[in-house]
């Protein structure tokens, strides 16, 4: 049974309310009921409660919501027009809502740090919940700066980092493969598995997001953030339950284990910059032409980095963490290579493959590589594949993560000394790209990246 609880969208007004917040909720709405739901819409910008209504039920609307639902959530949403970095308007905000009210920051980070330190002004709600947005800080200081800030407001229990590649299935999904199979469990470790490489090649370019990415790429926005908790999840030993205490306290050991492969920020990376090309049948402009790119940021749009995990189930394992735009070789997921049999019988007129396993994240798959005999002659050896789809969760991800915070369950949310880890397995390498010690290599928009890569 759901609690009671009231969600404040701070930058009610902003692209990531109406095309991934509201529909999310409208998800979570249509397989979940909550008619203790009040929903407040609050941001700078002057809107009027008929206009909030309409946004709210367009956005519902079209995520398949039904319409009693829809109507629930209408009867008591309202919008109030606050600047969020205003002590005396946030607080009034917060003393007209009802007991344990959720405070989402859907806004840019330099916002939500001012937002956070007006909370520090007054005494908030004891109930009182914070949800932010990544990227948690822009560097391990300024990440460690913000959780102290945090940490003055409201207790860690009660703050929920988001990142939305950590959905209640996408979690489940890869800790049901790994630790309810026999076939897989055992093998799981250096003893068996040569390397490993996590991807996450998109074809969009930029998008209209040089607003944020310009100042990110694809380091900060995806690596740092979404592929080293991937990683966390791929590497980490088995709980003994699902909860958040003990996933994520897992979680956080396998990053503090975690550094570059060779420790050498300029041997371990690579990064590269698309220049114009044609995706998809759409033309692309050279990044630095695309509208709101200033040149002397130097972002680059394909980021790669190697690292290993020095414990023993992984010592010696190199794992490549890779993310890009503009490619037109879409990869979202993971692939862990096996290593070679030790022995093949005489007799066989070829050499096996090793088998694979390739994990999709988006869509979410599984396709496992395996040997058998070939067609028509018994004694070649062919690759085959066996495939299958994951469930998915008719939740989207922002519904999952929504439910968890409404709910006060952190199980999805990323705890603060994971996101300093993070940061500080990336710092030496933006570090070294900051001083130009790595090149900026280029690849055409709609290739698989650069020439030069292997």
């Amino acid at each position: 049974m759901s609690t009671p609880a009231s969600l404040v969208i701070l930058g009610a007004s902003g692209d990531l309310t109406h095309r991934l917040l509201l529909p999310g909720l409208g998800t979570l709405l249509k397989l979940h009921s909550r008619p203790d739901l009040t929903l407040v819409g609050a941001a700078v910008e002057e809107i009027s409660d008929e206009q909030w209504k309409e946004i709210v039920s367009t956005a519902l609307s079209e995520s398949g919501c039904p319409q009693s639902r829809i109507d629930q959530v209408l009867a008591t949403t309202r919008y109030v027009q606050t600047d969020v970095t205003d002590a005396g308007q946030l607080k009034s905000l917060l003393e007209s809502l009802p007991s344990d009210p959720v405070l989402y920051f859907a806004l840019p980070p330099a916002i939500t740090i001012k937002a956070c330190q007006a909370l520090t002004t007054f005494e908030p709600p004891a109930g009182l919940r914070l949800a932010l947005e990544k990227p948690f800080g822009a560097g391990l200081e300024s990440a460690r700066e913000l959780n102290e800030l945090l940490a003055r407001i409201v207790p860690e229990q009660q703050i929920f980092r988001v990142d939305h590649f950590l959905g209640k299935a996408t979690v489940l999904n890869l800790l049901g493969l790994r630790f309810a199979n026999r076939l897989f469990e055992p093998v799981w470790d250096a003893i068996n598995i040569d390397h490993i490489s996590i991807v996450t090649d998109e074809p969009l370019a930029l998008e209209g997001r040089a607003r944020y990415y310009d100042h990110a790429g694809a380091m900060k926005d995806m690596i740092q953030s979404h592929l080293l908790l991937v990683l966390a999840m791929i590497a980490m030993e088995e709980p003994a339950r699902l909860d958040a205490l003990e996933l994520r306290d897992l979680m956080v050991h396998v990053l503090r284990a975690t550094e570059l492969w060779s420790g050498d920020p300029v041997a371990d990376s690579r990064r590269a910059r698309y220049t114009a090309g044609t995706v998809a049948g759409k033309e692309v402009p050279d990044y630095v032409a695309e509208e709101g790119v200033d040149p002397a940021n130097n972002t680059e749009t394909l980021a790669e980095i190697t690292v290993r995990i020095k414990t023993s189930r992984w010592t010696d394992v190199p794992i490549k963490l890779r993310a890009g735009k503009a490619l037109g070789d879409e990869r979202n997921g993971i692939t862990v290579v096996f290593k070679p049999v030790p022995h093949v019988p005489e007799g066989f007129t070829n050499v096996p493959s090793p088998n694979v396993i390739s994990i999709g994240m988006k869509p979410e798959n599984i396709a496992l590589g395996i040997t058998t005999n070939g067609e028509g002659d018994t004694r070649e050896l062919e690759d085959s594949v066996l495939f299958t789809e994951m469930g998915s969760s008719a939740v989207r991800p922002y519904g999952e993560i929504l439910e968890g915070i409404l709910d006060g369950d952190p199980l999805l949310s990323v705890r603060g000394d994971i996101a300093e880890e993070c940061w500080r397995i990336v710092t030496p390498v933006v570090e070294a790209w900051q001083q130009g010690l790595v090149p900026m290599d280029e690849y055409r928009a709609g290739s698989s990246g650069p020439q030069n890569w292997v």
